[in-house]
């Protein structure tokens, strides 16, 4: 097969649309490997500052995005007619939920749309954004086939999941174990061999479809255990138990028990919005999803549960919500990155500004609050000194960064509410500090 002689001899042209997350480090390794590469997006921006050597991503550094340049290997652009130049063309973009909690798959319709638009005989098309089982073939296959090539004839098509941890020192793209999936012998084969050539293990299934599923349940396991200790931590508050000496208690079972923590909401671009996907899809085989479901209700509702607690915590000190100054800590969805999609922190500020309050926040890896789907704040991020601590009613903590210095946050507030268990350790002004 001429395809997987042209990935295994590194003759193979490795193209990747949607330079975010994903499919920047992805491509990333397949310049390291020899590869010539070219990554697709549609924000010119992104593509400027690859080609000047700049990065957008605070865990890849510009050393690594100069490194790939001057290899010779890469290019990036805003040109979709340059997709007839790739031999295997990888397609990672946002597969969000719409205001109904609904699956949106128009950035894989329209980016199908595009790559249909070029397409030639023998390219190898794998789509990596998670999305519910059945829509590789159900809905890329049919846009690309509107080329007037067919498949599998005359192209090959194949599934990937996505596992990125952004700025997990523990794994990179090149360490975590690929699932992989196609219908026909001829996608398998080649779609095994393109990403053996960068992955250290490739797990092949049976078919995109099986390949699907295997996300959905990755993260769907995730956030079921995430319900139910966020369901914990209420119950346990109102019994006045600390969850967190709980968690660590059961964390000492050497079998049967695995830790997961509570937060003030979901964040990240896979756990809050997977489980719906696999809800949308059950439906058609009227299958109900009643544990999923139920999951993903708690999980919605933990923001709400966390302004609740902010507003008790005010009233028992004689001050209300309404007029309060609030300073959250932490805007990305995670420690120590500055991802924000889908960030609990961005529903927290809508919520305490719908109650009256009078919003900030700090956080070092996001100086200026982005535009996103949802919400547009105009926003930055505020310096932490002794002066402006001490100058708000609360200070929330949101997403536990390692670069704060909880010891001196809880010394110059006036009161602390920690989602995350930030405070653990801080042994000073206790009294301070309110759990939620």
């Amino acid at each position: 097969m001429d395809l997987k002689r042209r990935i295994e001899s590194r003759e193979a042209v490795i193209g990747v649309i949607g330079l975010g997350y994903v499919g920047l480090p992805l491509l990333m390794e397949y310049v390291h490997e020899g590869y010539q590469c070219i990554g697709f997006d549609i924000d010119q921006s992104k593509v400027d500052k690859l080609l000047s050597g700049r990065t957008y991503i605070k865990h890849i550094s510009a050393d690594r995005i100069g490194e790939m340049n001057r290899s010779g290997r890469f290019d990036a652009t805003t040109d979709f007619s340059r997709l007839q130049e790739a031999d295997c063309i990888m397609v990672a973009v946002p597969t969000p939920l719409d205001k109904h909690q609904q699956p949106d798959l128009s950035y894989i319709e329209n980016t199908s749309e595009v790559i249909s638009n070029h397409l030639r005989k023998g390219q190898l098309i794998v789509l990596e954004s998670s999305t519910w089982p059945g829509t590789t073939m159900e809905v890329m296959k049919p846009i690309l086939e509107r080329s007037g090539l067919s498949y599998p004839d005359d192209f090959m098509l194949a599934f990937s999941p996505e596992r990125e941890d952004p700025n997990n020192p523990d794994f990179t793209t090149k360490t975590i174990p690929k699932v992989v999936g196609a219908n026909d012998a001829a996608s398998r084969t080649c779609a095994e061999a393109l990403y053996s050539a960068v992955i250290v293990e490739t797990v092949m299934v049976s078919s995109t479809q099986a390949a699907e599923a295997t996300k959905l349940l990755e993260n769907i396991f995730r956030s079921i255990n995430i319900a139910l200790v966020n369901e914990m931590k209420m119950i346990l508050d109102r019994m006045d138990i600390d969850v967190w000496e709980v968690i660590r208690a059961a964390s000492t079972k050497p079998f049967g028990y695995m830790p997961f923590y509570p937060g003030p909401g979901l964040g990240g671009h896979c756990i809050p919005i997977d489980p719906f996907y696999l809800t949308y899809k059950a439906k058609e085989y009227d299958m109900p999803t009643r544990f999923i479901e139920l999951a993903g209700e708690i999980n919605t509702q933990m923001p709400y549960w966390v302004v609740e607690k902010v507003l008790k915590t005010l009233s028992d000190r004689g001050k209300p919500l309404s007029g309060s100054r609030i300073l959250i800590l932490g805007a990305a969805y995670k420690k120590n990155v500055d991802d924000m999609r889908e960030s609990p922190t961005l529903k927290l500020i809508n919520l305490f500004e719908e109650r009256g309050a009078v919003v900030d926040y700090n956080d070092p890896h996001i100086p200026v609050m982005p535009k996103v789907r949802k919400y547009h704040y105009d926003m930055e991020s505020v310096e932490l000194t002794p002066e402006s601590l001490s100058s708000y009613d609360l200070v929330f903590i949101s997403t536990a960064h390692d670069a704060y210095d909880y010891d001196f946050i809880v010394e110059h507030a006036q009161l602390v509410v920690d989602t995350r268990n930030a405070t653990g350790n801080v042994t000073r002004n206790r009294d301070k500090i309110v759990k939620a």
